[in-house]
C-alpha cells in the first residue's frame, strides 16, 4: 500500500524524506530509497513511451530502432539496449524509463521548479524502496546484484543481469511484472550532478505507481508519495535555491543557468 504523506513544514519534509534511512547493519545513513519529484501530486508516474497513446506492439523497438539509424555511432560507449536507451531518454526520446534521484532534495527541487504564480497545484516526492524492488526479482539476477556488491544495478551489472529489453519483457505477464533500477553511465554533468538513475518495468507502458499498487508489490515494498501543499511550494524553492540546489548546477550550460534566472527573477504578486 502507497502511504500518503502530507507535510506542513520544511521542518517536516525533511523528516518524511530522511525517515528509516539508517542502515542497522553498517550504523550508516545511506538509504535505499528512490526519489521522483513531480509538480503536481495527481500526476502519474507513466514512462514517455507510456504517454504516446494508443501504444502498438513494436512500438519502443521502432523508435529505438530509428534512433540508433539516425544517431552518430560514437554517441554510446557500448552497443547494448541499456546504453541506447540512457542516451535516447537522456535527449527526449519517449522509452520505458522513469528519471529518479539518489537526493531527496534533487527530487524536492523537481516538484517545485515549475512556479509561473502562488495558485499552483500540489506538488509531490515519491520516495520508493529499490533494494525491496529488486527482491521481487528471480534469483539469477539477485545474484549478479549480490556477486556486484550492491542494493541498485550498475549498467555493467544490468547487462550481466538482464542483457536486453527482450530479457526484460520476458519476465513480463498478466499478473506479474518486475522492475528495476539502474545507475546509468556518467555520459554528461546533468547525470552527474542530478544523482541520477532509472527504473525500467517488463511492461513498458505500466505506470509505476499502478505497478507499486498490485498486491505482490504493494506488500514488500516500501513506498511513499509525500505531498508538498501549494502554500508551501514557494518557501521551499527559495530554500533550495539558497542550498545551491537549483537549475543553473543541476543543468550545467547556458540552457540552465538560463532557466534558474527566468525563474529566480520572476516577479510574484502579493499573496
Amino acid at each position: 500500500m502507497i502511504e500518503e504523506i502530507t507535510i506542513d513544514s520544511w521542518e517536516s519534509l525533511n523528516l518524511a524524506l530522511f525517515a528509516d534511512t539508517e542502515n542497522k547493519r553498517t550504523h550508516r545513513f545511506r538509504s535505499n530509497f528512490a526519489y521522483r519529484g513531480v509538480s503536481n501530486k495527481d500526476y502519474s508516474l507513466k514512462p514517455g513511451i507510456a504517454r504516446l497513446t494508443p501504444p502498438y506492439p513494436g512500438m519502443e523497438e521502432n523508435l529505438l530502432k530509428q534512433f540508433k539509424k539516425y544517431a552518430a555511432r560514437d554517441v554510446v560507449e557500448r552497443d547494448t539496449d541499456w546504453h541506447w536507451l540512457t542516451v535516447a531518454q537522456h535527449h527526449g526520446l519517449p522509452t520505458r524509463l522513469l528519471d529518479w534521484s539518489y537526493s531527496p532534495l534533487i527530487a524536492t527541487h523537481f516538484a517545485t521548479a515549475n512556479l509561473v504564480s502562488r495558485t499552483t497545484p500540489d506538488a509531490a516526492i515519491w520516495k520508493v524502496n529499490f533494494a525491496q524492488v529488486h527482491e521481487l526479482l528471480q534469483a539469477k539476477e539477485t545474484k549478479v546484484l549480490r556477486e556486484y556488491g550492491s542494493k541498485i544495478f550498475s549498467i555493467d551489472a544490468l547487462c550481466v543481469g538482464i542483457p536486453s529489453i527482450e530479457a526484460l519483457n520476458g519476465h513480463s505477464s498478466s499478473s506479474n511484472e518486475v522492475a528495476v533500477f539502474f545507475e546509468p553511465p556518467s555520459i554528461d554533468d546533468r547525470v552527474i550532478n542530478q544523482f541520477a538513475y532509472f527504473s525500467a518495468l517488463s511492461d513498458p507502458f505500466l505506470a509505476f505507481d499502478d505497478w507499486l499498487k498490485h498486491p505482490t508489490v504493494s506488500a514488500k515494498v516500501d513506498a511513499k508519495k509525500i505531498i508538498i501543499p501549494s502554500a508551501l511550494k514557494w518557501e521551499f524553492r527559495d530554500k533550495l535555491d539558497q542550498c545551491n540546489i537549483n537549475e543553473r548546477v543541476l543543468m550545467p550550460g547556458l540552457d540552465g543557468l538560463c532557466a534558474w534566472l527566468k525563474r529566480h527573477y520572476t516577479p510574484l504578486s502579493k499573496p
